[in-house]
């Protein structure tokens, strides 16, 4: 693109998700949140790809975590976008 003859550089929309992980899920990733960035929201199976590139650990739990987006559990039809807040949930027992 040229504006007065001079190049312009595309703009480049990012998306980023605060990523939460809770107890045995923080051992496995070394911490206890992360951004991840996106230049599209996600859809559930793509999140997982891009959660399992940066924390391989992941996945011998995957099977048993639930995920929740801003405060609500999802189903397999959620798309993760900018500005969300997502939570990787393990199994936990009461008493």
């Amino acid at each position: 693109m040229t504006e007065k003859g001079c190049w312009k550089r595309p703009v480049e929309l990012s998306f980023v998700m605060r990523v939460l992980f809770f107890a045995q899920l923080q051992d496995v990733t070394g911490c206890a949140a992360t951004e991840l960035p996106s230049t599209s929201p996600l859809s559930r199976d793509q999140l997982w790809s891009a959660l399992l590139e940066q924390f391989p650990g992941l996945g011998a739990h995957r099977a048993i975590i639930r995920l929740a987006r801003n405060w609500e559990y999802t189903d397999t039809e959620t798309c993760f976008a900018d500005g969300d807040e997502v939570a990787l949930i393990p199994p936990v027992s009461g008493g």
